[in-house]
């Protein structure tokens, strides 16, 4: 027993020893730099054409997030293009449900569409949610990631930002964020209130829909955070940038109906593109119409886009984007 507990502690010692010594040595190499813990492209894989799917590991959030990426060429700015509540997953985001892929074909300019971040707002969460984790999507778009690209696409380092629905807030929120960063922001059927109690239970019932709490995001409502995050509140911080602030009436139009490519003839789809994103996009032009009121008081320049009919759904937004680039590009330098 004794000897089988001397072997114990010489294993134990030296055990302890190695432990030290690596502890050390990745010690030194993280102070050296020596091993890499920022964010980097982890791997390219194409799509066919220009367009790619890139993989950036984000250090703030400890994983790697996809991006969809229609490469411009060396010297061009970036379009960053974020996805509406389902994060851009199971085909729901641009490359997917718009002509993206064929009208960006042509242009001088990068588009970044990240693939991830549902129900979050693209915005940094204050602490992990256990129902969807580590969310810190402000600071991997605004620090991490432009960097990153800028080098990896030899990009001109001039961006647009735009985003639907839910990430149309989050758009103008990122820019009012990072003042500088954008020279251009599109905002396509979003509610821009946040502060008060219509917009916070807006936000949480999206936040919900993801099984998170809106509460582990900004804290409780009411809370200095909410009032930051709303760009209604916040819109004198948006001077200065190209604005495009687009929604619809909630009344069907011309992509309500069978002929419509986006609904393949399919009657329930059309039904509920048209009840159910009616009554949406009829909440968002409320919202929307706050908005301008708060940027006129304020003599914010932005071009509000009035649709005559349109519901809450993706044809409408690649609407808005074509009628936007013309402004957009001038802005960006593509």
């Amino acid at each position: 027993m004794i000897l089988h507990g001397s072997r114990t502690v010489a294993r134990m010692r030296r055990l302890l020893s190695a432990v030290v010594c690596v502890t050390a040595a990745t010690g030194a190499l993280l102070a050296s730099g020596s091993v890499a813990q920022s964010s980097h492209v982890v791997g390219e894989r194409p799509l066919g054409g220009r367009t790619f799917m890139i993989d950036v590991y984000s250090s703030s959030m400890g994983r790697t997030i996809p991006l969809w990426v229609s490469k411009g060429g060396d010297g061009a700015p970036n379009l960053y293009l974020l996805n509406g509540v389902d994060g851009g997953v199971n085909g729901q985001g641009w490359p997917w449900r718009t002509d993206v892929p064929r009208f960006f074909a042509n242009k001088h300019v990068n588009v970044i569409s990240p693939l991830g971040g549902h129900h979050s707002y693209y915005t940094d969460w204050n602490v992990d949610d256990p129902a969807m984790g580590r969310q810190k999507w402000q600071t991997f778009l605004t620090r991490e990631l432009p960097p990153v690209l800028n080098g990896y696409l030899h990009s001109n380092g001039r961006n647009a930002i735009a985003g639907v629905s839910m990430s149309a807030n989050s758009a103008l929120d990122l820019a009012i964020h990072a003042p500088g960063l954008y020279q251009s922001v599109g905002s396509y059927s979003g509610c821009s209130r946040t502060s008060d109690s219509f917009g916070q239970a807006y936000v949480t019932s999206q936040v919900a829909g993801g099984g998170g709490s809106a509460t582990n995001m900004w804290g409780p409502t009411g809370s200095a955070q909410w009032i930051d995050h709303d760009p209604t509140v916040q819109a004198g911080r948006l001077r200065g940038m190209d604005l495009y602030i687009y929604s619809g009436t909630g009344q069907p139009g011309p992509h309500e109906n069978l002929n419509d490519p986006t609904l393949h003839g399919d009657i329930g789809a059309t039904v509920d593109r048209t009840v159910v994103g009616g009554m949406m996009e009829t909440v968002i032009r409320q919202c929307t119409t706050q908005l301008a009121q708060r940027m006129t008081a304020l003599h914010v320049p932005a071009r509000f886009v009035w649709g005559p009919v349109g519901t809450h759904s993706w044809p409408y937004w690649q609407d808005a984007l074509h009628n936007h680039w013309p402004a957009m590009s001038r802005a960006i330098g593509a």
